[in-house]
């Protein structure tokens, strides 16, 4: 574990939802103007590194606690500046905490009191204004002139001594603000929410400062906030058999996807939600750490070809139960028992349906549950990444098919298995290509409205090279699903290798707001996206996250090697060519050629160049 002394910045946007709720376009590029031509450059200039978004906020590490303060007052007092002539209705003002303490680095994030501290000072800073720990007041008050209110020592959420605060007011303050926006002069202080998203945006990413209503890539339009927020935590497994988890999982990611198709919720997705498999949490912390107001929690116990679930829907903020039941069905009902549940949740918060979302979910799905079962398992494996399990997996999805030949998405997954052979170099290319577009297009016939399927297609056809079929398919998914993180990662990812780089980062962007503790190929999309813009630093700042997370993805090495040698860091380039030739050995620059999903030629091109810098043989 590697731990240091730093300084701590932790920021928000003052009255996010109501700038969003009245002109969220506005908000929006407003947000992104401030950050590029304010924000970013300030806290270059002054030695910080932002460690990452999170919701409407950040948080930003410096070397120099007078280079932090410093820092906060040039941002507040030019947003001062930039506020002056807009409307109070308009104005955009940001809180500002400042902590120094030791801290867990991990991954490149940070943890620890030293950052819960910055944000508990955050909440007390008024909106235009800083609050300091009394740990920064001692450094810097013999080397800066500041105006200091001494709060005294306050009692906040989750840190086990008093913290001794103090406000720093810049020269001009917002001319009036609405008093629900200041926070209590009283030392009960309301806790600020600290996202724990892994991602790491290193070098000032073009993100939009955005909480979960944030634009949707979905055809080119915006999507309106979510009604509601709504997390499904992991179901415990009760069956006293570690060998029946992936049921478990699997009756928790269904609901995830069913509730995610119904457009007038938000939920969080699986990969984010499945960190806290294990874990003992209550739902006001996972509405602290994800911004929801509801959380979905149960457990399943599957004896023989019965299934007892106990499930119960809660207010997060104030713990209450809105809703429970216990179900003891046989396995054969385990679809109906799921949109049971789904229904009960629409009811409970009165959620209004459009006429598709009734029909859909008036349709029970019919898979047979023997079928289902091998999904599970199939998925189980699939989800490794690694050549053995993709092949566990595919005779998984296999024997689902063989029970139940209409399983559209038995058909789909079962084409990912073979897009990955081509792309990870594990079978003959055309081949595994051509076999991932007879399943992709088989699950299609089966079923055009499962979002899954389009997510193969829009694989099949980028590594096919069929640019616009690849970003129409992306775009179908998310239509169907509004929720679909992985969705808007695959429009991302496509957008990239389509040559439409900023568009592609925006779309990663929307889907890490809606999974924030994203999966590893959230930063490799980025990291190729840095890449092919030339920001090779950035690239192998995302691309090292990657492979602390997952030492096996082969892509991974190749764009790190790549990137490596293009910043002359050729030792470090020859070394992940070396690994990426134990993962797949015979791998070769003719092969990244046939499988490389480029449209521009120049960007084919760059990253060839970079293969070869690294030592990839011919």
């Amino acid at each position: 574990m590697e731990r240091r002394l730093t300084t701590i910045l932790s920021a928000d946007v003052v009255g996010y939802s109501r700038l969003m709720g009245e002109d969220e376009a506005g908000t929006l590029e407003a947000l992104k103007a401030h950050r590029s031509e304010l924000i970013d450059p300030a806290i270059a200039r002054h030695g910080g590194r932002t460690i990452k978004l999170m919701g409407d906020g950040a948080l930003v590490e410096f070397p120099s606690v007078v280079e932090a303060v410093a820092c906060a007052i040039e941002v507040q007092e030019a947003m001062a500046e930039r506020n002056r002539d807009l409307p109070d209705s308009r104005a955009i003002w940001f809180r500002l905490g400042i902590n120094i303490g030791d801290v867990i680095v991990e991954d490149g994030d940070i943890y620890g009191d030293g950052v819960n501290v910055a944000a508990r000072l955050e909440a007390l800073a008024d909106p235009g204004g800083i609050c300091i720990s009394r740990a920064v007041r001692d450094q810097v008050r013999d080397k800066l002139s500041l105006a200091l209110e001494d709060l005294g020592d306050l009692t906040v959420k989750n840190i086990a001594r008093p913290v001794r605060a103090f406000r720093i007011s810049p020269r001009d303050q917002p001319r009036s603000c609405d008093a629900a926006l200041r926070p209590a002069r009283s030392r009960s202080i309301k806790a600020a929410a600290l996202a724990i998203s892994v991602l790491i945006l290193i070098g000032g990413v073009a993100a939009l400062w955005t909480q979960f209503g944030a634009p949707v890539f979905n055809g080119g339009e915006t999507r309106a906030a979510a009604v509601s927020g709504i997390a499904v935590l992991p179901f415990q497994n009760m069956s006293g058999d570690t060998e029946q988890d992936y049921f478990s999982e699997g009756i928790t990611s269904d609901l995830i996807n069913d509730l995610s198709r119904v457009s007038g919720l938000l939920v969080i997705a699986r990969s984010t939600m499945f960190t806290y498999r294990g874990a003992t949490v209550g739902a006001r912390q996972v509405s602290d750490e994800l911004g929801v107001e509801y959380v979905l929690e149960g457990s399943v116990q599957k004896v023989s070809d019965r299934v007892r679930v106990n499930v119960q829907l809660v207010e997060a903020t104030t713990e209450r139960q809105l809703w429970a039941e216990r179900y003891d069905r046989h396995l054969s009902d385990v679809f109906s028992m799921q949109d049971d549940i789904t229904g009960r949740i629409i009811s409970a918060l009165a959620v209004q349906l459009t006429d598709q979302e009734q029909a859909r979910l008036a349709e029970a799905t019919k898979a047979n549950p023997e079928a289902y079962d091998l999904l599970l398992h199939g998925l189980e494996q699939y989800r490794r990444y690694t050549r053995e399990t993709n092949l566990l997996a595919r005779d998984y999805f296999f024997r689902a098919i063989e029970i139940e030949p209409g399983f559209a998405r038995a058909y789909a997954d079962l084409a990912l298995t073979y897009y990955f052979d081509a792309l990870f170099n594990w079978a003959p290319v055309d081949e595994s290509i051509a076999l991932a577009e007879k399943w992709a297009m088989t699950a299609l016939t089966l079923d055009e409205d499962l979002p899954q399927v389009h997510f193969a297609l829009c694989d099949v056809y980028r590594i096919q090279r069929r640019f616009d079929d690849a970003i129409a398919a992306a775009r179908r998914a998310i239509a169907l699903d509004p929720n679909y993180a992985d969705g808007y990662a695959i429009l991302g990812l496509t957008l990239i290798y389509a040559g439409e780089v900023d568009e592609g980062i925006a779309a990663i962007e929307t889907a890490i707001k809606l999974n924030p503790r994203a999966p590893f190929y959230y930063q490799q999309n980025l990291g190729l996206a840095y890449y092919l813009s030339g920001r090779y630093e950035d690239a192998a700042t995302a691309l090292e996250s990657v492979l602390a997370r997952n030492p096996h993805f082969l892509q991974g090495h190749l764009l790190l090697a790549a990137t490596y040698a293009q910043i002359d860091r050729l030792p470090d380039a020859e070394w992940e060519i070396a690994e990426a030739q134990s993962l797949s050995p015979g791998i070769s620059i003719s092969h990244e050629r046939l499988t490389g999903q480029f449209r521009d030629s120049d960007d084919m091109s760059r990253y060839i160049e970079g293969l070869r810098k690294a030592g990839l043989p011919e």
